[in-house]
């Protein structure tokens, strides 16, 4: 199937939300990744969110460029040819973007997939985020809702960050503090700024002990329940019933979470979860077995030649696209969206 498109997108998102699973956010760097991602997605029978980070998609631009917003596009358009091989419907987003990025990242992707629906074509990204959590409250949300409006003109989905993230990702390094738990003000203070829908669709990465990369047990104390109290926050603003849902969630820093943390904080209208850290591992892990096992193939010891078929990338490619696969898979069973995609 192709890359989703607008009415796709938030047809994959309504039945995450009715049915009670969440789809993983694989963050991709490079054609093989993106490969590794689609292939975990087909294999689960989900669908699925591919998204590139600031410094994923520099990277993806190549050492001499160098330019995101270059990297973004050209990653992007690799995934929208590759997808369509598969039966399962894939979403684009990017990852973080703090405030001295948004002019050279955001911005200039949000307005390219505006020519594009001008032009009567979808958009390139499905949705893209805006991390506002190293600003005040107040200005984060007045950023939202500015990008609210152009996102919504191109027909794409905001994803807006209220709380603070912990842990290092792309060299933004924040503490292990109170500030990891989204507080009750800042819930209704959104509920204000951006509505409930009315003015544009939002995803919410509201944060609960969230931290990213990997972290002993005991290290960081999740508590789901904060996005319990947010929904609760919401309802009584808008006056809906007890059990509905307004917010969307995303949930952040991810790795080496409690299955049973994951369930929660599903269970509370989680529709997204990033997953970077464990992915990276999975694909790194066999190439470095690959090196190992094969030392005096893949290097020219003492004056030999070396093997060719084990110093040839795609040998060792092949294990860490299969590795990552899996892992993908993995995240799919935990988060419940195996066996469901909106193409069957």
């Amino acid at each position: 199937m192709p890359i989703a498109t607008p009415a796709k997108y938030a047809e994959m998102l309504a039945k995450a939300k009715s049915e009670g699973y969440a789809f993983p956010a694989i963050n991709c760097t490079s054609s093989e990744t993106i490969n590794a991602a689609i292939k975990g997605f087909a294999d689960a029978g989900s669908d699925g969110i591919i998204q590139f980070s600031t410094g994923g998609a520099e990277f993806g631009s190549g050492l001499n460029v160098k330019d995101m917003v270059v990297g973004a596009v050209a990653l992007a358009e690799f995934a929208h040819v590759v997808a369509e091989q598969y039966d399962v419907t894939i979403a684009l987003h990017t990852d973080h973007c703090p405030k001295d990025k948004l002019d050279g990242f955001v911005r200039p992707l949000i307005e390219i997939s505006r020519e594009r629906v001008a032009n009567g074509q979808n958009p390139l990204f499905q949705s893209h985020m805006w991390d506002g959590s190293a600003v005040p409250i107040d200005e984060n949300l007045e950023i939202a809702k500015d990008l609210l409006a152009k996102t919504k003109e191109a027909n794409i989905i905001l994803e807006v960050e209220i709380g603070v993230v912990g842990g290092e990702e792309d060299g933004v390094e924040n503490e292990i503090n109170d500030k990891l738990y989204t507080s009750v003000e800042d819930f209704e203070k959104t509920v204000d700024a951006l509505g409930a829908g009315e003015n544009g669709q939002y995803l919410l990465a509201a944060t609960f002990g969230n931290v990213h990369g990997v972290y002993k047990p005991g290290g960081v104390k999740l508590r789901p329940a904060v996005l319990k109290e947010g929904q609760d926050a919401a309802i009584a603003k808008l006056g809906l019933d007890a059990d509905a849902k307004p917010f969307d969630f995303v949930f952040h820093g991810g790795s080496g979470s409690l299955k049973s943390e994951i369930e929660e904080a599903v269970s509370y209208g989680v529709i997204k979860m990033n997953v970077d850290t464990d992915t990276q591992y999975a694909f790194t892990r066999p190439v470095a077995a690959h090196m190992f096992a094969n030392y005096d193939g893949v290097l020219k010891v003492d004056g030999e030649v070396g093997n060719k078929k084990v110093y040839d990338p795609r040998s060792y490619l092949k294990k860490a696209e299969t590795s990552m696969a899996e892992r993908v898979v993995e995240a799919c069973n935990d988060l419940g969206s195996a066996g469901k995609t909106i193409g069957r």
